[in-house]
């Protein structure tokens, strides 16, 4: 089930298009590991035919389900996009496609909905990560004969050649 719109019907008025469209039929193809679509896309449009096309206009939201990159904590982040804008032309060589006087509306959400997706998902800015414990390891066992607070450029210093 598509977001669509029909094309004899807007010529008389306007068209309001309200709801929620399962995640399923958005057809993401999310690949990060990190960043889960589960919930529905709601959506309040309004569908405005001009001459040489259609004029989309409205709210769009799509909640995910988001774990930080750098600690993996559960960070939920909400895609919303409002106001939402598109026009799609009906003529020309970048023209929807219309079915049986139908036009999907669908595609363009989904490329818009992708494009607002976090690149990094963060569950805070200053976020330090998961807690280092090969190196606390490494300090308790007093590591390669260095002393706390030396730096590598210290110890390579006291090389000879």
């Amino acid at each position: 089930m598509a977001i669509t719109v029909n094309l004899r019907h807007l010529e008389a008025h306007n068209k309001r298009l309200t709801g929620e469209l399962p995640v399923e039929e958005l057809d993401l193809d999310i690949r990060d590991e990190l960043i889960q679509a589960r919930r529905p896309l709601e959506y309040d449009l309004e569908v405005q035919k001009l001459e040489d096309g259609l004029l989309v206009q409205g709210k769009l939201r799509l909640f995910l389900d988001c774990q930080c990159v750098r600690c993996l904590k559960p960070v939920p982040h909400l895609v919303q996009l409002d106001p939402w804008t598109c026009h799609l032309p009906l003529q020309g060589e970048e023209r929807v496609e219309v079915t049986n006087d139908l036009v999907d509306l669908t595609p363009s959400i989904r490329e818009d909905i992708l494009l607002e997706f976090p690149q990094h998902p963060l569950c805070d800015p200053e976020c330090g990560g998961l807690p280092n414990s090969l190196s606390s390891n490494k300090k308790k066992a007093g590591g390669a004969g260095r002393t706390e607070g030396a730096s590598a450029w210290s110890e390579l210093n006291k090389l000879k050649f």
